[in-house]
């Protein structure tokens, strides 16, 4: 947006530009990015007012600006308090009734104005793998822009289509999910040409009710992109096939798809069978939009998704607790099984959302682990719990993740590979943080 005046971001917006903007002199006319956060408000941003369940945002509008916001687009209440500040800093003030609204129109009109390819990533497990397995491929080829950590909700999105400075080449946004239609409006925002559903698993079924409804709802990536797009699903998933569309185009991935295996020669950082699957995914994706990836992939996972930490003694911790499912923690045990050199340890915490069949699938999972030729599992929390009574000889359960670190912190033995994963609400990442600090300092091992 470095070269929008005011006016233009305004009336992008759909907002009124309260406050008509003085043209700095030492500047671009426009903001660089846009921001939610009054804290991380600078020289150059856009900050909109968002309303919470605790706080409207808006009134923090006056601190955004004199801390060198190029504007603020807030809504009529948080107007009168922000006009001030922006008079006297020569600031753009937008007006809207609906920031989180006008925050999207911005967003898409952005996407627009610099044209270059989108791809949208959705899925039950793996999405952000995927996202950042296809910045890597896609990296020495163009200026790309992809979603950070988790800047894939209807918030986020937009943020991260707004920080994409002119120029950009392709935009590669995850999508997340948690109920109907959600997908559906992030698509409208992005307006993605190439839509990938990396899986579709047991996710959020508390809210979704079957895996046919989760289908349902991630296909709405499917379903909305234009008639020149390209749909990426995998091969062995017949829950997808009734949302296939015969106006675009549709790639395979897995065994059996149209993409089965890496070409020789792409060096990938990482040797599990999960993760080469995303490669697929990422690969068709790449595809998609002209690139054919070649050599050394750089992949930098996101935080807490399968970080590998090496400590003192040969331990390596596999901070993946970020959040978990059926579907997710398999691939973790999986993966544990194949890269562990020694003893397997799994500090495995609640899969929530799963409805009624949460019970029976945490017996599931304790299952799993001792097939894995998991040596010592931990279990944090009152539904993993089963996980450890399925499990049997060589388990603990623990209340909370506090206690689970001190319990495997007595417990480590030199060349453990420690798997930590769990939903996001139980917190373990308490687990990795206190053995990282217990030991030492350690470094992140490829992943």
């Amino acid at each position: 947006m470095r070269g929008w005046d005011a006016a233009r971001v305004a009336r992008e917006a759909g907002a009124r530009l309260g406050e008509p903007a003085r043209r700095r002199s030492d500047g671009p006319p426009g903001p660089g990015r846009a921001v939610v956060d009054s804290r991380a408000a600078g020289p150059g941003d856009l900050f909109v007012g968002l309303r919470g369940e605790r706080a409207d945002g808006g009134r923090f509008a006056p601190q955004a600006i004199a801390d060198g916001a190029w504007g603020a687009l807030v809504d009529p209440s948080a107007a009168d308090g922000a006009r001030e500040a922006a008079v006297a800093a020569g600031a753009a003030l937008l007006v809207a009734d609906d920031p989180l609204g006008a925050l999207q129109r911005l967003a898409t009109a952005w996407r627009r104005e610099l044209g270059c390819p989108v791809v949208g990533i959705t899925g039950s497990t793996g999405k952000t793998s995927t996202k950042d397995i296809l910045r890597g491929m896609l990296d020495p080829h163009l200026r790309v822009v992809a979603t950070d950590e988790n800047l894939n909700t209807d918030i986020g999105l937009p943020l991260t289509i707004l920080g994409a400075p002119a120029g950009s080449e392709a935009l590669v946004l995850e999508m997340a999910m948690r109920g109907r239609r959600q997908i559906a409006e992030l698509a409208a925002i992005a307006e993605p040409d190439v839509g990938v559903v990396v899986n579709v698993g047991p996710v959020h079924l508390e809210l979704l009710g079957s895996l046919e409804a989760i289908a349902e709802t991630k296909a709405e990536l499917i379903r909305d992109l234009p008639a020149h797009g390209t749909a990426i699903v995998p091969a062995d998933e017949p829950l997808l096939a009734s949302h296939r569309r015969d106006d675009i185009r549709t790639v395979t991935f897995g065994p059996g798809g149209d993409v089965d295996e890496l070409p020789e020669g792409l060096d990938l950082p990482f040797g599990s069978a999960h993760m080469r699957r995303n490669a697929l995914a990422a690969l068709a994706a790449a595809r998609a939009i002209g690139v054919e990836p070649r050599g050394a992939v750089r992949v930098a996972l996101s935080r807490l998704r399968g970080e590998r930490l090496a400590l003192a003694d040969g331990i390596v911790i596999v901070n993946d607790c970020y959040n978990a499912n059926p579907m997710s923690m398999r691939a973790a045990l999986d993966d544990l099984a194949e890269t562990a050199p020694a003893r397997r340890v799994a500090v495995l915490g609640d899969m929530l959302e799963l409805g009624p069949s949460q019970l029976g699938h945490h017996e599931q999972l304790g299952r799993q682990a001792r097939a894995a030729g998991v040596g010592l599992l931990v279990t944090v929390g009152p539904l993993a719990a089963h996980a450890a009574e399925a499990f049997g000889s060589g388990s603990q359960a623990v209340p909370d993740a506090a206690t689970a670190a001190r319990l495997v912190d007595r417990l480590l033995e030199p060349r453990d590979t420690v798997l930590v994963k769990g939903s996001r609400g139980v917190g373990l990442e308490v687990v990795a943080e206190a053995l990282l600090a217990a030991r030492g300092e350690g470094q992140w091992a490829r992943s």
